[in-house]
Parts: C-alpha cells; structure tokens; sequence
C-alpha cells in the first residue's frame, strides 16, 4: 500500500510531504484546488509520458516520490527477475523531471526505464477516474473483466501458443501455396536458370584462387626477376650470402678453443646458416616453377569472365551468391515437382493445429461461462443495494472466429428495470448507473487480483443521498482486505465514510498560489462535511448534520 507520498516543484505544488494509512480514506477539496495535479503526480510515477511544462514555474525540477508497504502482497519475483533490491517494508518509486525535458525514473534508488516503472506501477496502482468509465464501450476490457474471474491465465497462455504456431504454419502454407503458384508458371525459365548455373560447375572459392594465379601469371616476368635475383644473391660463387656465412661460421670455430665467447657466436652463425641454405633451395624451386603459359593464362581469363558475367546477370558479386541462388532454384523446382505432397503435408499440420486452437478454445469458452454466471451474481448482488432494484445484469458470450484471446465475443447487458430489454450496458445505462456498474465491477475484481491500492476519482458522478452512502460502504468493504482505497470525492455521505480524511486546498504566498494537502482531524472534519453540505456558510444545522453523518 501507499504509506508516503513526496511531491516537489510539480505545477502549483511547491512541496507536499504526505502519509497514507491503510483501508478506506477519501479526499476532497473544491473544484481547482489542485486534486487532478496529485493524480497526475501519482500518474508519473506510473510510468505515465513527462511533460516539461509540469515543473513549478521558476524552478529547474520536480522530484516525485512515494513509498510502499509491500510487505503482505508477495511481490519479490519482479525484484528478483529485473535485479532490483527488495524492500518489502519500504519499497521506494521516484520520478524527477527538469525544465529541460530530461526525465528519470528509479526503483529503490536503482535507474530504471520508464516500462519497468510503468510495469511495477500496474501491479501497485490502480487509479480509476471518470474516463475509465468508457471501457465499457470495450469487448477486450469485458473479456479480461471475465477472465480475472475466470482465473484462466494459464489456460489462455496455453491457447495464444497454440494460436501463434497455427497462424506461423498458415503464413508459411500460404507462402508455399503461392510460390507453387508462381514457380508452375515459371517452371520453363526456372529450369532455364537452374541449367545454366548448374553446368557452369560452380565451386565456392574458385574464383579467388583463379583472380590469384592471373595476377601470378600476368607479372611472371617480375617475379622471376626477384626470384633469380635473391637466387643469385644467397648462392653465386664463393660471395653468396650462404657461403660466406659459412666462412664466418668456420673462422669462429677454430678460436673456440683460445676464446671460448665464439662458440655461442659460431652456434648462432651456424644456425642463420642452416636457415638460409633452405630458404635458398626454396627460392631456386620457386624460380624453377614459375612459368607462364599463354594458353593456361587465356584459360583462367576465359573462366572469370564467365564467373563475372553470371554475377552480374544473378544481381550478386561472388560465387557463393550464385550457389545460395542455384540451391534456391533447385528448391522452387522440386517444391513444383513434388508441390502436392508438400502442400497437402503442410495442410495436413495447418489442419492439426487449428483443431488444437479449437480445443483449447473450448477450455477458455467453458472457463468463462461458468465465470460469467459468477460475475451475473455477484453483479446482481452489488448493484441492488447501489439503488437497483430491479436491476438485470447478463454476459453474452457469442462464438466468433478464432482470435489472439479465443473464440469468445463478450458484451455485458443490463437493464435498470424490468420493462426495458436488455442491451449492451454502455448504450443504455445513465452516467450515474455506469459509475454504479464501475464500481461495483472494480469491488469484484479487487477480490481476485490483490491491488496494493486502488484510488477513485470521482466515482459517484451522478448519485448522491442513499446511494452515495452504498457506494461508500462498498470501498470501505475493499479496503478491509489488506488494501488501500482512495476515494477523491464531492459528496459528503462518502467523505464521511473514510476512516482517513484529507484535504487539497489552494493558498496564496508571496511566490503565488500553491496547492497544500492537509489530513484532517475530528474537528476539521465536521466542519469540512458541514461546508459540503451547505456551501462556504457553514450553518449549526449543517454541522450537526455533519456530526450525523460521521456517527453513521
């Protein structure tokens, strides 16, 4: 749960250090006083965009920071898995944001990306304000509402697996079945290619090796120049380098014995020596096998013309690039030769797997309808107290082509009364019957997915007396089972509900105007219920009243 919330520098907020406690508080304050810019806070440090406009005018950046009690709600595993420190007692999100755009986010003071932040955020925060209230108008929101209930996670996994390999194998029969297609009607020209380049006798690394023995070839004269001359060089005569290595080699042995310093001259000399003859006989090899050979060199010249012009009519500029071709052809022509077997095999897995998707399609169909008459109760249950009598809550749950999330097409129905058939919810229920239906459905989802906190704003549009009272005790009823509830509101029957009360109020300083956030105590809190009650003239009446209400 929210145990601590610090704001600084973040639009009309100068500083706000505030603590929260747990089960059911509610916030309330006049209109522009600043509510929206502390769910806004709130947003950033769910991983919502940053604009650089919400930093206090005059200052360079805002800090957001908030601490969570995680201690009951068994979070470690997306500390343990993205390497983060844990901190179930103390579990500290910060945001900062400069003038400049410049925007960070931090996890327990280690540097994260904004979708790690906006990932943990999902799992810590829900805030439900007045535009949720539209997901109604959407068939995934009243599918996952059914699949929360449903608990079926590992049931829809398994079929999206399922769904995923059927929609790989029918990309892949459809690529097949054109290329069939296609290659039936270019058999002649393929088969065309495929001949041309397979009686070229293509060898990976043979044009390498010819562009190196024409170069050879081309410059043999030089080389048998440098050869003879190196040749001549080592061994001519008695002045050749061999020889008269030989010579200085034979003068040191004979001191050895009157100056033994020469023998390790005479060793090393001796070993220049044995080197030098072999590199002599190599070069004298070398010398004696470089000739050139118009016909071969014609020969050679004659291949790699060849080579070049297959490249460049195959668009590539090496030999293996003509082979990935050749292999490619070979694999048009045998899927034409043998396309029927091949197709009616890839049909057959496509088939295989479709009855696979359909299987487990059923599982989640079955899971959901049995949740669904879960959900039509519990529905039933909730709403009747909220001032619905006779109220009717149904789930449609229609067959539909196969998709990533099943084969189920959801739609809530609802009816307020008897004499009115039954229609989708969002395009016959009343703003006030809407945030009823919100409500309600956010208090039975909270049961199955264990929400740190769940902050309300501004829920009870559209109800007031009795029913804001009902919608009231239903948030203190969630905020009894190791959970925080939020409610911001303008009706006094919920503020008088809260166990925790605050209040955003705007005040003008000698900076200008800035928004504070004060908890109340007993008194503050008559007098703030005795103010919604009767406006800014607070009479003894509406005080009693107020007094009343607190009691209740």
């Amino acid at each position: 749960m929210l145990s601590q919330l610090y704001i600084k520098n973040f639009t009309l907020i100068d500083t706000l250090d505030m603590d929260f406690r747990s089960g059911f508080s509610v916030i309330t304050g006049e209109t522009g006083a600043g509510k929206s810019i502390i769910l806004g806070a709130i947003g950033l440090l769910l991983g919502q965009r940053a604009d650089s406009k919400s930093v206090k005018m005059g200052t360079e950046k805002c800090v957001i920071e908030a601490h969570f009690d995680l201690s009951r709600y068994g979070m470690e595993r997306f500390f343990e898995e993205n390497d983060i420190e844990f901190d179930a007692a103390d579990t500290i999100i910060r945001r900062e944001l400069t003038a400049a755009g410049k925007s960070r986010a931090f996890i327990n003071d280690t540097p994260v990306a904004l979708s790690m932040l906006k990932e943990l955020g999902e799992q810590l925060v829900d805030v439900h304000s007045q535009h949720q209230n539209l997901l109604l108008n959407k068939q995934d929101f009243q599918l996952s509402v059914v699949d929360i209930i449903a608990n079926d996670a590992k049931e829809l996994a398994d079929y999206q697996q399922a769904f995923t390999r059927y929609q790989s194998l029918n990309k892949e029969l459809q690529r097949v079945r054109e290329e069939i297609s296609q290659g039936q009607q270019n058999a002649d020209f393929l088969q065309f290619q495929f001949d041309e380049l397979q009686n070229a006798r293509l060898v990976d690394g043979e044009q390498e090796e010819l562009e190196q023995r024409s170069e050879t070839m081309t410059h043999v004269e030089d080389i048998k120049s440098a050869l003879y001359e190196a040749s001549d060089a080592l061994s001519r005569d008695a002045s050749g380098v061999v020889a008269a290595l030989k010579k200085a080699a034979s003068s040191l042995h004979s001191i050895e014995r009157v100056y033994p310093d020469a023998e390790e001259l005479a060793e090393r000399l001796d070993s220049c020596y044995i080197e030098l003859k072999d590199i002599d006989g190599d070069v004298s090899c070398r010398l004696e096998d470089v000739d050139f050979d118009p016909a071969e060199l014609e020969s050679i010249n004659n291949r790699l013309d060849k080579l070049y012009d297959l490249q460049k009519k195959y668009h590539v500029d090496t030999v293996s690039g003509l082979l990935a071709i050749q292999e490619d052809l070979q694999r048009q022509l045998s899927h034409i030769e043998n396309g029927d077997e091949a197709l009616a095999e890839l049909e057959q897995q496509v088939a295989e797997a479709n009855k696979e998707v359909l299987a487990k399609a059923d599982v989640l169909t079955k899971m959901r309808q049995k949740a669904a008459t879960i959900i039509e109760k519990q529905m039933r249950e909730r709403l009747v107290p909220l001032g619905m009598p006779r109220v009717r809550f149904e789930i449609s749950i229609e067959q539909d082509t196969p998709g990533r999330n099943g084969q189920d097409k959801v739609s809530f129905l609802f009816s307020a009364n008897t004499s009115t058939p039954l229609q989708p919810v969002s395009q016959v229920a009343s703003g006030g019957e809407i945030a009823r239906v919100m409500l309600s459905l956010k208090a039975m989802i909270s049961g199955a997915v264990k929400l740190p906190t769940i902050i309300f704003d501004e829920i009870d549009t559209g109800v007031s007396g009795k029913i804001a009272e009902q919608m009231a005790r239903m948030m203190a009823e969630m905020g009894h089972s190791d959970r925080q509830v939020i409610s911001i509101t303008h009706l006094p029957q919920i503020a008088a509900m809260g166990s925790t009360h605050y209040k955003v109020y705007k005040e003008e300083t000698a900076q200008g105007t800035t928004t504070r956030m004060l908890q109340l105590n007993d008194e503050e809190r008559v007098r703030e219920i005795a103010q919604m009650l009767s406006g800014s003239d607070v009479s003894e009446a509406a005080i009693q009243n107020a007094k009343e209400l607190l009691k209740q």
